[in-house]
């Protein structure tokens, strides 16, 4: 049997073409994650279709990087699949691990997968690294002003309750405590 499984990492993408492919490739039943990263470990629909596939089925993606972006994981998955007499293909890529050409194709493309994921990481961190040099700060804004804070403390020094103080900054106790905190107050 011929089992298909589309992810969306977006919930503003659509899996339309995914599917419609998978269907077309005569895949039965399909499992689709959707607002998923390839990157992360939890997809409720891919361990689903895993369990699925027993000895003979073959596993059909429209693309590599549907499964999953880590070469480890790939290999990992694909050398299970292997064992337990599963097959599969990648539509996009034309792999198909029944065949020599298949299998050291999908090496091939795994290993570029992972450089590219790699080059988008070290970038990221470089335009980070760039945009702090320039000033820009990261991270949510605080919820109090330094000149809030000076207020809050002398309130509290001139007799106020902490929660009474932090009602009226509007904000709840253990955020006040924090920005006491955070100036050494």
């Amino acid at each position: 049997m011929k089992y298909g499984y589309a992810r969306v990492s977006t919930d503003d993408q659509n899996p339309a073409l995914q599917l419609a492919a998978l269907k077309k490739a005569g895949c039965k039943t399909v499992f689709k994650d959707e607002g998923i990263s390839g990157a992360t470990a939890q997809r409720p629909a891919l361990l689903r279709c895993l369990k699925a596939l027993e000895a003979g089925d073959t596993l059909i993606v429209w693309k590599l990087d549907r499964l999953g972006r880590s070469l480890r994981d790939l290999i990992h998955m694909l050398d299970d699949l292997k064992q337990r007499g599963v097959n599969f293909r990648s539509l996009t890529e034309a792999i198909d691990t029944d065949t020599a050409t298949g299998r050291a194709m999908w090496q091939m493309i795994g290993v570029l997968a992972e450089l590219e994921r790699s080059l988008i990481a070290e970038r990221t961190r470089a335009g980070v690294k760039a945009a702090q040099r320039r000033g820009v700060k990261f991270g949510r804004k605080p919820k109090l002003s330094a000149s809030q804070i000076a207020h809050a403390r002398q309130l509290i020094e001139g007799g106020q309750r902490v929660q009474d103080v932090a009602a009226l900054l509007s904000v709840g106790r253990v955020t006040l405590y924090r920005a006491l905190q955070r100036f050494g107050i």
